[in-house]
This record gives structure tokens, sequence and C-alpha cells, in this order.
């Protein structure tokens, strides 16, 4: 037997703990022979070192260990666990609040146990004996932080933190040699340990007395907690395992220890590095000048996300509602809700708006979220597919950065920042992973399939507010994947099926009321719609799969133009290399279930995103697809169906990952690494061939499919500049509170550089119409914009036709009526094309001419609004 007492600063306290644990051991020496007492001195400030010594110096079997410095309880029971040589190891507390005599019951439970395992004292143990309690705050902190620890680490223990704990030796001296923590958090990561070991922890019920001077601090709770995440993550900042103090010295020691301990660490560095660093390539034309540069394919697409970037952050930083805005379509306004404004971003990005200006945001969120996108999916395919990192490094890169992704790059960041959807679908995956569910244990299982259906809301309630279109097909493309694993393997499917809609169940549960009240409001509150309409030509053509995108590197910017609706919806384009390349994979690997369900997966994708009426190529031919069967549906009437194809590039991510993995594993299946020394120059040759050639050969035919499809850096233009009018504040005497500037031509999908002077300079002033989506007429059908208005329509057909209708009374009538529907305070006439037309028509709707001024042509229309 052995046991081990940590101590610091335990002067007063030490000597008759000592005495109590000797006596006790003395008394019965045919239950324990042999012992030993070891007391750690953690770098203690006062006399604990020459008690000790003095304890040590009248009985031999207790010995003292010394650190030079104070490195926290984890770090000293390393050492005195690790200089132990029981066949069991005690850990007790130098306060000794759980009398020595409770080493009789854990001994007990132990040896019942089969000896193999942990016997821990429990105070919340329905048996335990608490003699003096703590105080009532201290044992609030000790009830929510058990909680916390049995979400985040260890389910299934009441009581980790009980300072009396007994282990079978060899398996104790294992695991704290494995062990990284130094705090308090060191019981939860042996008892991990443990139970990962498949070894049994049982709890077993103790007396217990609360002692005075107990070195625990309000503050250590949360040090705890910090400590648990870290190892949630995989891993802490000590070297641990030798109790060497030099190694467990400065944080930059202990970094470098942690890299050189964990080569997947280095690797996955450097992979986040490199995604990194093509995400920041692709945009390097928007980085070189922020203030001046727009990207050239964003269309008004842009204007409009750095408009709500920058509501959003005024709405929370004048604490008004950030669902609803009448900055834009005054005076009906803006359900924000109801359109794309990621709130899960654009909220916890206020501080970086609010200071640095709503395009670094735009900026931002476009380039690390590209990377983090990358990085999710790297990370499910490393967790789940791949055993080389490499390989699902390659698939990452092919799920974050296909064509059809880069084409939304240029303008549409909720479905370009999807990191949240390879974590979704790997919480989705646990509540079918027998392991995880923990058979052996029904009660444990329920606990987990419990934490991961909640958590499987909290992470689906957070996509909403990034993305509900993205969530969406996330959610068609994993069921499409179910069904084929399914059919595949029946008997899996069966075994998952119970926990999975459990789970889901649970995720409902925690979700649906995180939600309620922003998807009521965008269903059924002001400016809400009940779908958007897209035409009959939303769906990709069939050759638009073989084709390259205008961005690719073997890409054809008019071919990608006839393919597809615009340069943000070239929703294909995966090229018929790469598809070649896939259906090879499919049929070398085919006997593997999951790349069966993938294959299905993606065809069955590809085949929804022809949308509802197919036209076969080169023909008059029109077939109806299957999107027709979902086409008039609640929420996919406004699905633009050919965004569907973006299901195919994670899929075909996948399949690459799994190929380049067999591929990579072809050198060491191959001939042996034999000495070449006594064979001739031929017999050499042929075995190099054997041994490097197949996998060389490999995965220069991949990189060859690759390469036409490499993205390319995206093009940017020189930015409008805004009106010293709109800069310097020369509006505001013409527009009284309740009052708007009107553009002309008023802002619209097509045209939204109004939206740009509201962000850039504070929302000073709020502008009719605008750049959103909204409804139209009774039934509310979602549009693109605010319903036409003569007086609008007028200034959009002269600025895009130059035509100048013939100004009379009737045309200044509706104009009267439009600026009174408006609230106008002033028109504002910005240099642009056809401004000469656009002059004259005003002029002769307002019967005089207009006042220049900041850069514009002004018309203060106070009198006409009223």
């Amino acid at each position: 037997m052995t046991v081990v007492v940590p101590a610091y600063n335990e002067e007063l306290r030490l000597r008759p703990t000592l005495d109590a644990i000797r006596d006790h051991l003395r008394a019965d020496p045919d239950r324990w022979g042999r012992w030993e007492l070891i007391v750690v001195d953690d770098g203690s400030t006062d006399g604990t070192a020459a008690v000790a010594a003095e304890a040590a110096a009248a009985e031999p079997r207790i010995h003292v260990v010394t650190s030079a410095g104070n490195h926290g309880k984890g770090h000293a029971l390393r050492q005195g666990v690790l200089a132990s040589y029981g066949r069991r190891v005690l850990l007790t507390d130098a306060d000794l609040a759980t009398p020595i005599a409770e080493l009789d019951r854990l001994d007990a439970q132990l040896t019942a146990d089969g000896g193999d395992g942990a016997a821990i004292g429990s105070r919340a143990h329905p048996d335990a004996r608490i003699e003096v309690r703590q105080l009532a705050v201290r044992e609030w902190l000790g009830r929510l932080g058990n909680r916390l620890i049995q979400r985040v680490a260890i389910d299934g223990i009441n009581d980790t933190q009980c300072g009396f704990k007994l282990f079978e030796g060899e398996r104790a001296r294992a695991a704290f040699a494995d062990s990284r923590l130094d705090g308090w958090g060191i019981d939860v990561e042996i008892l991990r340990a443990f139970r990962r070991a498949g070894l049994p922890v049982t709890e077993v019920p103790v007396r217990w007395a609360h002692q005075a001077g107990s070195k625990v601090r309000p503050l250590d709770y949360l040090r705890v907690l910090l400590e648990l995440i870290r190892l949630r993550l995989g891993g802490t900042g000590s070297a641990g395992g030798t109790g060497d103090a030099g190694r467990a010295g400065s944080p930059g020691r202990r970094f470098r220890d942690r890299f050189r301990d964990r080569p997947h660490l280095r690797t996955d560095a450097g992979i986040v590095v490199l995604f990194l660093l093509a995400s920041l390539y692709l945009y390097k034309g928007l980085w070189a000048d922020l203030d001046h540069t727009y990207l050239a394919d964003a269309g008004s697409d842009q204007n409009q996300w750095e408009w709500f970037f920058a509501v959003t952050a005024d709405n929370i930083t004048h604490l008004r509602n950030p669902l609803f805005t009448t900055y834009q379509n005054f005076p009906d306004g803006v359900n924000l809700m109801a359109n794309t404004v990621m709130l899960g971003l654009s909220v916890p990005l206020t501080p970086i708006t609010l200071g640095l200006g709503p395009v670094v945001t735009w900026a931002l969120v476009l380039t690390l979220g590209l990377a983090a996108t990358a990085v999710a999916w790297y990370w499910l395919f490393a967790r789940r597919l791949t055993r080389n990192r490499w390989a699902a490094a390659v698939g990452a890169a092919l799920a974050a950065f296909a064509p059809p992704m880069i084409s939304h790059a240029n303008a549409h960041p909720n479905f370009l920042v999807l990191f949240m959807l390879p974590v979704i679908i790997d919480r989705t995956l646990r509540l079918c992973d027998r392991d995880e569910a923990g058979d052996r244990d029904p009660d444990r299982k329920r606990r987990t399939v419990r934490r991961n259906g909640i958590l499987l809301g909290l992470f689906a309630a957070y996509q909403v507010f990034l993305g509900e279109e993205p969530l969406l097909i996330a959610v068609m493309g994993t069921l499409l994947f179910v069904v084929g694993y399914a059919v595949v393997r029946r008997g899996a499917a069966r075994a998952a099926l119970g926990p999975l809609l459990r789970g889901v169940g649970w995720g409902l549960l925690v979700c649906l009321p995180l939600v309620a009240f922003p998807l009521g409001w965008q269903f059924f509150g002001p400016q809400s719609y009940h779908s958007v309409l897209h035409g009959d030509n939303a769906g990709n053509s069939p050759l638009s799969f073989l084709e390259f995108s205008g961005r690719a590197l073997f890409g054809d910017e008019a071919t990608a133009d006839r393919l597809a609706m615009n340069r943000t919806e070239q929703n294909a384009f995966y090229g018929w290399p790469l598809i070649s390349l896939t259906l090879g994979i499919v049929v070398w690997l085919w006997r593997l279930a999951v790349v069966r369900a993938l294959a299905f997966t993606a065809v069955a994708a590809a085949l929804l995103s022809l949308g509802p009426k197919i036209r076969i190529p080169y023909t008059d031919v029109v077939v109806p697809g299957p999107w027709r069967l979902l086409a008039d549906q609640p929420l996919f009437e406004s699905v633009i169906e050919s965004r569907v194809a973006m299901i195919c590039a994670p899929a075909l991510g996948a399949l690459l990952a799994i190929a380049v993995d067999r591929m990579l594993e072809l050198r060491t299946s191959g001939a042996a690494a034999e000495d070449v020394a006594d064979l001739t120059v031929a017999e050499a040759f042929q075995r190099y061939v054997l041994r490097y050639g197949q996998p060389v050969i490999a995965l220069s035919v991949v990189a060859l499919a690759l390469l036409p499809i490499v993205p390319t850096a995206l093009p940017v233009r020189e930015r409008s500049a805004i009106p010293e009018f709109i800069t310097q504040g020369m509006y505001r005497p013409y527009t009284a509170k309740g009052e708007t500037v009107v553009p002309v031509p008023l802002p619209d999908p097509g045209s939204a550089e109004a939206l740009h002077w509201q962000s850039a300079t504070g929302f000073g002033f709020s502008v009719p119409r605008g750049y959103f989506n909204g409804p139209l007429g009774e039934d509310r059908t979602g549009i693109y914009g605010a319903p036409a208005r003569y007086t609008s329509n007028l200034f959009r057909d002269v600025r895009y036709g130059g035509q100048i209708p013939e100004i009379g009374d009737q045309w200044r009538a509706q104009a009267r009526f439009d600026l009174r529907f408006w609230k106008a305070g002033v028109v504002v006439l910005a240099p642009q094309a056809n401004d000469a037309a656009l002059y004259d028509v005003l002029e002769k709707l307002f019967q005089r001419p207009g006042k220049r001024i900041g850069g514009v042509w002004i018309w203060d229309v106070r009198a006409e609004a009223r």
C-alpha cells in the first residue's frame, strides 16, 4: 500500500494527518503488509518541509518529495504517484477531511471490483455522512462544478473532487504518467483515463467533515472549468508524466513539449495555416485596399452585406430590436430575420464593425469564415473517415473550396461560412455510435444520447442564426446519406435508429424554444413573406457539372455565364476530370458501405439540383425532374434548387479523402523495404517502383483532376465614392426626424449604392426602397426589393434606358404622392451614367432647377411631401 499526501503550506495540519495514517497502517500489518507514505511538498513557503522531514525521521516508511516551486495539486499528485511502488495507491488530502479509517471501505470495494480499477470516496452518495458541512456558497459551487464536469468531461460520476481515492498501482502510475493537468482538474483527467481504458470506477460513500483552512478559492472553480475545456479539446499546456519541474516550466516550453509529444498537432497546425493562406489569396484584392475595392462579381451584394453588419451593430448599440429596421424601405421597413443578416456573426462582431467599419467585418467574415469551414471539414474527415491527416485535408479543401463555394464567395457569406455544418453532422453521427453510447451501461447510454441531443439542438439553433437555407440543404444531404447508408447497412441502421430519434427529439426540445420567437417574427412579423419565387430557370443544366466555373484555373467566363443564373450562383461546375475521378473511386472502393452511401448522396443531390424540369442537352426534350416533388412544399419553395448541388462538394470531398487515404497506404502495403545492397540495379529499381510507384501515380491522377478547378483570386473593381453631401452631413438640414433621403434612382437589387452611403456614415438618414427580401401584395409573396412605384420606375427607366417621357401634371401628381409616401426630405442626384437625362426629368417634375452642393444635385422636396 502506498498513501500519497500532497501538501502546500500545511505546517499546522500535516503532522496529525501523518500520525493518523501511520497508526492506521501499523494497526493491521496482516492486511496492509509493506506500506509507504509519500508526502509531496509542493513548494511550501512555511514550515511544511520541516514537519514532513521530522515525521520521516521518526518513521522510515515516510518519504518526502520536494518540488521546486508551487505547481498545483495535479503536479504534486503526479510526482507522488510516479514515486510510488504500492500495488494499491491511496490519494488523500493533507487535512484528512475523510478519515483514514474509510480506507477499509474503499479497499473492500476495489477488491470486489476485481482490484483493477478505482474506488473513490463520494460525498454525493446517498449513504455518505457529512459531519461538518461547508459554507452554502461552496456547496452550491461544488454541485454546479460537478454538473459541468459530467457535461464536459466525464459522465456518471457524481463526486469527482473528493480528495480520497484508491487506485490499482500500475494503472495509476500509467495514468499519471500520461496526465497533463497541473491543477485541481487532475482528478477528472485520471478518472477519465480509467473510464476510457474500460476500468471500473466505483463511488463509495464515506464520512466527510469540512476542515477550516481549505486551499480551494472561488477563482479555482473557474480554473477547473478552463482545465476541463482544455482537456476536452485534447490537451493542455503541461508536459506531465515525469514529475520533472523543468518540463513543467514556462508556457513556451510547455507549448513546445506539447507539439513535440503530439506530432499530429504539428500537422494540424500546418493544415490550418494552409487553409488560411488559401483564403487570404482568394481575397487578396479586397484586402489590398479595403476602402476603395469592391468584389467585381458581387453585384449589389457587398453593399447589402456591409449594410446588414452595420445596421445590426447600430441596433445593438442603441438597444433596438435586431430583427427589424426602417433605415431601408422607409416607412414600411425590413424584417431582418427574414433576410440573411447572419446574427450569429453580426452580433458578436459588433465591436469590430463599430471600431473598424463594416467593410472590415465583411472581409473578415469571408476570409476567416472560409478558412474555418475548411478546418471544420478537415476535423470531421480526420475524425470519421481517414487515418492520414493529409488525406483529410485534401477532402476538406474540395468541400470548402469547390467551385460552387467560390462562386458564393463573391457575395453570399451565408453559403460560404459553413463551419457549423460539420460539427452538426458529427454530433448526429455520435447518436449512432454504439461505442459512444456506452452499450454496457443503459443509464450511461441514455445520458450520452441526451447530452449529444442537447448539443445537437444548441448547434442547430446557432446555425439558424448563420443561415437557414444552408441548414435546410445540409439536412437534405444528411437524410440522403442516411437513406443510402441504411440500404447497404440495414443492421447498423436498425441499431442506430432508436438513439438517433431520441437524440433528435432532445435536440428539438432544446432548439425550438431558442428559435421560436425569431422564426415567429420571420414568418409572421412585420414585412414577413411566405416564399420567394425564382422562376423556371433556377435549376442546373446537366452540362454545368462537366464544365469549369468562371473563377476556376481552367474556367471560361462565357461558358459559365451561359449555364448559370449569375456569377454568384454557379452551383455545379465540378468539371469532367473530377467527375471521372469520382466515378473511378466509387468503382474502386464500391465494397465500402460509406462509399456507396456517399455516391448515392452526390448523385441524388445532383439530380434534385436540376430543378422540376430537366432539359436534355442538345435537344428540345424536357423531362420532369425529382425536384417537382418538393418545389411547392413549405420552405422548399423558397430554395434556389441549383444550390442543392452544393451537397456534392462535401460528398465528393469525403470520397476523395477516403481514396487518398487508401492511396497513401499503397506504399506500406507494397514490397517490403528490404536491404538492396545485394540486388542488381534492375531488381532494386523494380522493388522501388513496386513500393513507391503506385501511390505516386495515383496521387498524380488526383492532382491532375483537381488542378482545373483550383480557384483563382477573386477580381475586384474600384468602388464608387460617397458624395461629400453625405460624408460631410450636408443632408441634415433637409431631413427632419422621420424624413428620408431619396437617391435617384432609388436603391434596388440592381443598384444599392445608397446602402453604402448609410453603412459607411453611421445611419444618419433612412432611404425608401432598397435591396432586401420583402412581401408583395395581399398574398405576401416574397420578392427582392420593395413593390414598384411609378416614380421609382420612372427614375430607373431613365437611368438604364435614357428615354425621357413627356413630364406633365399627371407625372407631377404621382411624384408628389410617392414622395409623401416615402416622407421625403431631399432628393439627391449623384454623378452617374445618364445623369443629364435624370437631371432633366427631375427639373421638370419639380418645376425648378436643382441645387449643386457637396458634389451632387439636390431638390428640397419637404413642401411636396407634405
